[in-house]
């Protein structure tokens, strides 16, 4: 009898076809196929616009004086000369504010990082009185503009003696209140469950927060490198109220003395689009090597 039941219902599941053979996609008409080409074409368009400026200013640093001021939007030098490199490198300062640019720089990057980390964790993990003001003074401090700062940080850095000094240029960029907001947001979202089990094991605070979480978050460490690294690398406006010294200059602060004229008279496009497109080097060169970082980390997480 068992038997029997069985073989009907072996054979009722064998007698029901199953569609196995994979779904085709319905071909586009006319219409919507017209759409992705339009669509397309103004994405092209937009990408040319952004990148064409790039390439103008690519193109214009090897042109002549005359040439860049009669043909300033040509992409293809009639002449071409390295002329103003040359100058760049030879009879100014480039290299010495490449150094200090490099040095503020990479002095930046790692204290925003290490604080920035310390104080996310701090708002996100540890219960003190007064941790919800703290929050939204940090997030207030995210909406007043850079501006407005200006003054009150060079009365600062004068009044403790810091200024014209590497002190007074790095200091006030070591803490950013946007880092700060995002890594707390980031430590929020891993699972408690993970530091309870090292303090088990008798980790204290900060051997959890430096040997378990921070591993964690390393997706959110590589995006406030890719900031830190980008925003003290193309700052100015602290620069100009912080330094006067000559040798202390940046590059955007070398670069802004030579839109003033400071080798010689005439419009030098092609000394300051020179020094422009040597300025979008490192900036380049650290976001697509850590941009590849994030695509491995994320693609690790989802597989894992």
């Amino acid at each position: 009898m068992t038997d029997s039941r069985t073989l009907a219902r072996t054979k009722t599941l064998t007698d029901e076809p199953i569609d196995r053979a994979p779904r085709r996609r319905g071909r586009l008409t006319p219409a919507s196929r017209l759409g992705q080409i339009a669509l397309y074409g103004v994405l092209a368009l937009l990408a040319l616009v952004y990148i064409y400026p790039f390439l103008v200013q690519v193109a214009t640093s090897f042109k002549s004086e005359q040439e860049a001021a009669s043909n300033p939007i040509s992409l293809i030098p009639q002449t071409f000369t390295t002329a103003a490199y040359e100058r760049l490198f030879l009879n100014s300062d480039f290299p010495l504010w490449f150094a200090n640019s490099a040095v503020v720089t990479i002095l930046v990057t790692l204290g925003r990082v290490f604080f920035v980390s310390l104080a996310g964790y701090a708002l996100a993990r540890l219960r003190f009185r007064g941790r919800g003001l703290i929050f939204a003074l940090v997030v207030g401090v995210m909406a007043v503009p850079s501006v407005v700062l200006l003054i009150p940080r060079f009365l600062v850095l004068n009044q403790l003696g810091m200024y014209d000094s590497y002190a007074g240029m790095v200091l006030p960029l070591l803490v950013d209140a946007a880092g700060v907001f995002i890594m707390k947001n980031f430590f929020e979202s891993i699972p408690p469950s993970v530091e309870e089990q090292a303090r088990i094991d008798g980790a204290g605070t900060f051997r959890v927060f430096w040997s378990v979480v921070l591993p964690m978050a390393r997706p959110a460490l590589i995006t406030i490198v890719i900031l830190s690294f980008q925003g003290s690398w193309n700052e100015l406006t602290h620069f100009i109220v912080s330094v006067q010294d000559p040798g202390l200059f940046t590059l955007t602060r070398g670069v802004a003395s030579l839109s003033s004229g400071q080798l010689s008279q005439g419009t030098q496009y092609p000394l300051k689009l020179a020094a422009a497109a040597l300025m979008t080097i490192p900036v380049a060169v650290v976001f697509f090597i850590f941009q590849k970082r994030i695509m491995n980390t994320s693609e690790g997480a989802v597989k894992g």
